[in-house]
């Protein structure tokens, strides 16, 4: 499955896409404009919304990665 298959797959399971679940990370203080807050390690942001969003893993760390920067 493709990065952006997995980016699909969240938003048609959430009803939020990627930049969406990346905004609601910032105002938690999970993320910031350079990916990852300070001190903040990837296990808090899948566990956020496997609990929140019912995420599998995989899907989650797909979250993780693009506010960390990947795109494509």
């Amino acid at each position: 499955m493709s990065f952006q298959a997995y980016l699909d797959n969240v938003e048609a399971k959430t009803g939020k896409s990627a930049e969406d679940l990346k905004a609601i990370a910032t105002e938690k203080g999970l993320a910031d404009a350079n990916g990852l807050a300070p001190g903040v390690k990837a296990t808090a942001i899948v566990d956020w919304l496997k609990q929140d969003f019912d995420l599998g893993h995989g899907h989650a760390m797909s979250i993780v990665a693009y506010i960390k920067g990947k795109r494509n």
